[in-house]
């Protein structure tokens, strides 16, 4: 049919109606909330780049689950940002660590409440990067700075990950989700958790995790900017879309039970393709660059921050991402509330 028989303006006409028809929807349970946990009590530290998120104290991240957990949220995210850093991350894989801490606070506290860990070096490490560092006398390219001259160490990287993961699942983690890009991550992840009696752990894998520029407040917030160099090396070229799907058909094979695409606006087209080829629950992460930038056009009067945000949030939903990890979500839930 077409007009006039056919108008689709019909189904526009009033909220109530345009709500009835509605394909695609925002639920709570659906959004994933990232904490910041850092040494210390009583601590709400701003962060300058993200309004509104702070790094919280142990005590004051409990707080915060457990208002997450009120709004109708199901899961929080964990970074850690330990007391010290070394060349071995060793913060991020003791038993004490920040992570850890924080995890069994919150278990305690707010019980019924799903915690992912994020599985990552970078915040650990002194040198800001996501794995073992050693020298390389071979540099790419002429005029190559001295600083260059390192390679990411791939395979005793894995060791460290693995060692992380099972002391975040004795903490009490529910769900593993490794974000470095190492190639064999999970495989050595889930090895190391099956040998360790967490054979039910599923592991979330930051699958599709591009080399992006949209990265920069976290690394404020996670104090994990590199000392030299960049993660080129390792994160995915932004260019590719091919490659995404033999990442995320890779870590399904090594064991991941979820994957993730990250960032998530610009890469809408990789997350749909994602849906469309792989059956199994499909993240995105809505990262900090992303939520800076909302905000600050927010702030300029430029935009509805309150219409972007839902808006920003249902294109990542329609594109098919199941779980959204954002920094919007406690917003969202009392909005959708």
């Amino acid at each position: 049919m077409t007009f006039p028989v056919s108008r689709l303006r019909r189904l526009r006409r009033t909220e109530l109606m345009r709500s009835f028809v509605r394909e695609t929807r925002l639920t709570p349970e659906g959004l994933i909330y990232p904490l910041f946990v850092c040494p210390g009590e009583g601590i709400r530290k701003p962060i300058g780049s993200m309004p509104g998120v702070c790094n919280l104290s142990v005590d004051e991240a409990v707080k915060e689950a457990r208002e997450a957990k009120s709004l109708g949220l199901q899961a929080i995210i964990l970074f850690g940002l330990p007391a010290t850093k070394d060349e071995q991350a060793t913060g991020a894989w003791v038993d004490d660590g920040i992570v850890q801490q924080a995890t069994r606070a919150i278990k305690r506290e707010v019980p019924g409440l799903l915690i992912v860990g994020d599985v990552c070096l970078c915040e650990y490490m002194s040198h800001g990067h996501c794995g073992i560092v050693t020298r390389s006398n071979s540099v790419a390219g002429e005029g190559a700075a001295a600083a260059a001259e390192y390679e990411i160490e791939n395979d005793s990287t894995l060791e460290i990950l693995a060692k992380t993961a099972v002391s975040q699942a004795r903490a009490g983690m529910d769900i593993i989700a490794p974000s470095d890009m190492m190639d064999g991550r999970v495989m050595a992840i889930r090895d190391a958790l099956d040998e360790e009696g967490f054979e039910n752990i599923p592991i979330l894998a930051y699958a599709a995790k591009y080399a992006s520029g949209f990265y920069g407040p976290f690394r404020e917030a996670a104090d994990s900017t590199p000392q030299f160099g960049d993660r080129r090396s390792y994160q995915m070229d932004p260019a590719n879309f091919r490659e995404a799907m033999l990442e995320i058909e890779s870590d399904l094979d090594e064991g991941a039970d979820m994957i993730m695409v990250k960032p998530a606006m610009p890469y809408l087209d990789v997350i749909h393709a994602a849906r469309e080829r792989f059956d199994v629950p499909l993240a995105a992460y809505q990262v900090s660059g992303e939520y800076a930038m909302i905000e600050a056009a927010a702030r300029n009067g430029w935009i509805d921050r309150e219409r972007v945000m839902l808006e920003s949030l249902t294109s990542i939903r329609r594109a098919g991402a199941s779980m959204i990890l954002t920094y919007f979500a406690k917003d969202v839930a009392r909005l959708l509330g």
